[in-house]
């Protein structure tokens, strides 16, 4: 899951920021389920604790989108990840 602002994805910057999405979820409140709903092939999570710069020539398949709610929950994932005050 690509986290990075969209300006930077827009730069010649030549990598982003990702939170990696694995078929195991282990409960923590830093983990956002998601599945078929965002377009993945089963349920999985986004792990905001293992956050990654990934070239952005490595991102070449697009898989889904968030919906509203599941931004939302992303964000607060990536808060209590980053331990950044509300």
């Amino acid at each position: 899951m690509v986290v990075s602002r969209q300006v930077l994805i827009d730069s010649r910057f030549s990598t982003v920021i990702c939170a990696p999405v694995y078929s195991v979820s282990h409960g923590l409140s830093t983990q956002v389920a998601v599945g078929i709903e965002e377009g993945l092939k089963h349920d999985s999570s986004i792990h905001c604790d293992e956050l990654v710069s990934i070239p952005k020539s490595a991102l070449t398949h697009y898989v889904g989108k968030l919906s509203a709610e599941k931004i939302l929950a992303l964000d607060n994932a990536l808060r209590i990840a980053l331990d950044i005050p509300d």
